[in-house]
């Protein structure tokens, strides 16, 4: 069986930019660390290179002429659930927030260093192999909502609801620890695989998705203020 890393090395990436140097820059070096990329311009292209082409993860940067970033997104999110890292501009933290919204599994402040840029990609594409708690439970149930992992799809009551890959790994995570008190920090390294940064709203954002998405009927998601957050265990099923 392979394994992460090299399912990681072999990825096919797409990067989104209209900045065609950066794009040179980026597919020279992802393609010396062994991973497959393509470079596409403008939205409408990266639409259809994405209905067209397998793709493992998309870079994605929000200033793009004609259709932005985040109108790329929400078109993909109609049919799609490739992962996407978005690209916004450093301190805009209104981008980072609406790109999560949006459905967007991460964010990259721009300008970046390009190890960093590996990093994150490589934090994403581990994600589903792993798990984010090591476990081989494959579905998990609280109360009436049920979390599928292999299909990355959950239920309340029956109805179905879509999620993102980091949705769902932050679903799983509290599901998991369910009646307990989760910090944003162990969220954000367990569902992200990443550290919390200072100014990190992402786990927020992905929490708040979550509670609009399940919605009534769901267990109640509870925040704790300077802890973290918490699932109700809910009723037996």
């Amino acid at each position: 069986m392979a394994s992460v890393y090299t399912v990681c090395m072999s990825a096919r990436l797409l990067l989104i930019d209209d900045d065609r140097d950066l794009c040179a820059m980026l597919e020279e070096l992802l393609l010396g660390e062994g991973f497959e990329v393509a470079s596409v311009h403008t939205g409408p292209a990266a639409l259809a290179h994405l209905a067209r082409e397998r793709v493992d993860l998309a870079v994605l940067d929000v200033m793009l002429p004609g259709m932005s970033g985040f109108d790329v997104l929400r078109t993909l999110r109609r049919t799609s659930a490739v992962p996407v890292l978005m690209l916004t501009a450093r301190g805009d933290a209104v981008d980072r927030i609406v790109g999560l919204e949006v459905g967007a599994d991460d964010y990259l402040a721009k300008p970046f260093h390009p190890r960093e840029l590996i990093a994150r990609i490589r934090a994403i594409l581990r994600r589903p192999a792993s798990g984010a708690a090591g476990s081989s439970e494959r579905v998990l149930r609280t109360g009436p909502l049920v979390l599928d992992l292999a299909r990355g799809r959950a239920q309340v009551a029956g109805r179905p609801v879509t999620l993102t890959g980091a949705e769902a790994r932050v679903l799983e995570v509290l599901m998991r620890s369910a009646g307990q008190v989760v910090s944003r920090q162990q969220l954000c390294e367990r569902a992200l695989d990443r550290p919390l940064e200072a100014f990190d709203r992402s786990i927020d954002t992905h929490v708040a998705n979550l509670r609009r998405k399940l919605g009534e009927g769901a267990p109640a998601m509870r925040g704790v203020r300077g802890a973290g957050y918490a699932l109700d265990p809910g009723d037996p099923p």
